[in-house]
């Protein structure tokens, strides 16, 4: 039934039609569940969607000497998943997570996540990294500064702010480390951090194929 949803949302997808009323429209039709619903809209593009991602995209011999705009709780949470074993990898080639998340709990992992992100960017030789992290958020002042602490850590050049509106202050970025789809559209390049610390370890993602061929695993 899922697989068949796909072929329909990317049907209309192709086609010029806006995901919110195709992906209602082919959701109510089949009798989605909610979860299935958020997998389509987070990991399924029309074609058009795809190919300009790409383009986007920088691969990890790019980095070096580049200042990324890092989109600090979109980055985090997509580590979490990937670490848990729930990272999926769309249709555009962006790790996602499923979670139904308003904001980020901070937990005694947090350091050890937030270790191996500046870690890497340390070993890529990033010339600055600039987290941006939304204010609102309950306890985002403590992970700023936590992140803050790290970085000095780990000699990775840079600034960590608290923001309004960190999709809109990224776009003065000309690189930006985010998997959100408004984000991306927004700006020049993009860097898929947590897809590039999966390569490197060797830690596994689900492919969006196999939840189409095997809707289960959305309920697990």
């Amino acid at each position: 039934m899922l697989f068949l949803a796909y072929e329909d949302l990317k049907y209309l997808l192709n086609r010029g039609y806006r995901k919110k009323y195709a992906l209602e429209f082919v959701a109510n039709h089949y009798l989605l569940t909610s979860k299935e619903r958020y997998f389509l809209m987070r990991c399924v593009f029309s074609d058009k969607e795809i190919e300009e991602r790409k383009r986007k995209l920088l691969k990890k011999d790019e980095l070096r000497g580049k200042v990324i705009g890092i989109d600090g709780f979109n980055v985090l949470i997509t580590l979490e998943s990937l670490l848990g074993g729930e990272a999926i990898l769309c249709e555009d080639g962006f790790l996602r997570d499923l979670k139904h998340q308003g904001g980020y709990r901070l937990h005694e992992d947090t350091s050890k996540i937030l270790e191996l992100l500046v870690g890497f960017l340390s070993n890529m030789g990033v010339k600055e990294a600039w987290f941006l992290y939304d204010s609102p958020v309950s306890r985002s002042g403590e992970i700023a500064k936590l992140t803050e602490e790290i970085m000095v850590r780990f000699k990775v050049p840079g600034k960590v702010s608290l923001s309004k509106s960190p999709d809109h202050d990224l776009k003065r970025f000309e690189v930006v480390a985010s998997s959100d789809i408004a984000v991306i559209q927004k700006v020049p390049l993009a860097v898929d951090i947590p897809k590039m610390i999966a390569e490197d370890r060797g830690l596994r993602w689900i492919y969006f194929l196999e939840i189409l061929e095997d809707p289960y695993l959305l309920k697990s």
